[in-house]
């Protein structure tokens, strides 16, 4: 499948900011499901291009000249295909670590409880059982979360969307002494009112790294493009910023996936 994607970034300030630093987490990953047919960043500015710990591919945009905006355009047409979440350099057992966002509280350690033995006899299916069982009790809801929101919070809430999710499904996983790993990137569905950013956890159980979306309670598949992997969130969100000045921030973002037939399709119909 070949999806066309554009993610749109745009900050806004009331006073310009003196200095800001972006970190850019916008190229997808070179994974064995994926290939990069082209790929581009438009950025106000020059970039320093980077490989963090975790095999992500990471601009730093520096910007020391006074704006009231700041756009980031990332866009391009990925290859994607069916195959299991790749390996990482890194070993499994990394990916067990507790974070701040994925600690669990005593709920979350009971709801984990329950699918011990489950877990340990049928591996991944087990786990789909229990991430079905997630998804009942925190029903995808916008509005109520943010991207502060830890795990516990959303699991008391009983309410979420997809980085709520991952963060206790994550919790879940390493509470079973499962590795379990963020993953960012987008989703291309054909419903347009979908939200194509998106995220969902790798977990490694009978030797294999498997897919989990507990937001549409799915295995991923060639619908997916990954950007980043992670602990959590914060090692894996697409854009993370810091800056001195500039008062009041807007932020937007705007996504697009869309399959490159269409697309195609589009562009003959203008042509007519």
């Amino acid at each position: 499948m070949h999806l066309e994607i554009k993610h749109e970034t745009v900050y806004r300030y009331d006073t310009p900011p003196a200095y800001s630093v972006q970190l850019l987490r916008l190229t997808p990953r070179a994974d064995p499901g994926q290939a990069v047919v082209h790929w581009h960043l438009d950025v106000p500015g020059p970039t320093q291009s980077t490989i963090d710990t975790f095999g992500n591919r990471e601009h730093v945009l520096t910007l020391e000249e006074a704006t009231t905006e700041i756009r980031i355009v990332a866009h391009g047409i990925i290859e994607t295909r069916p195959a299991n979440p790749p390996h990482n350099a890194l070993p499994p057992m990394v990916f067990r670590k507790v974070t701040p966002l994925t600690e669990p509280d005593e709920a979350i350690k009971a709801f984990a409880g329950k699918y011990r033995k489950l877990v340990a006899r049928h591996g991944r299916h087990g786990l789909m059982d229990m991430m079905a069982d997630l998804l009942d009790h925190m029903p995808y809801t916008p509005g109520e979360t943010d991207v502060t929101t830890s795990a516990r919070d959303a699991f008391r809430l009983s309410r979420g969307v997809c980085q709520d999710h991952s963060h206790v499904f994550l919790a879940l996983c390493r509470f079973l002494e499962i590795p379990a790993r963020y993953v960012s990137g987008y989703l291309y569905t054909e419903n347009d009112h979908h939200v194509a950013s998106h995220a969902w956890v790798d977990a490694f159980t009978d030797e294999l790294w498997h897919g989990f979306d507990t937001s549409n309670g799915c295995t991923p598949d060639e619908r997916y493009v990954r950007l980043a992997i992670g602990l959590d969130y914060l090692d894996a969100c697409p854009i993370r910023g810091l800056r001195r000045g500039g008062g009041d921030e807007i932020m937007e973002s705007h996504t697009r996936v869309r399959h490159a037939i269409e697309r195609d399709s589009a562009q003959q119909q203008n042509q007519q």
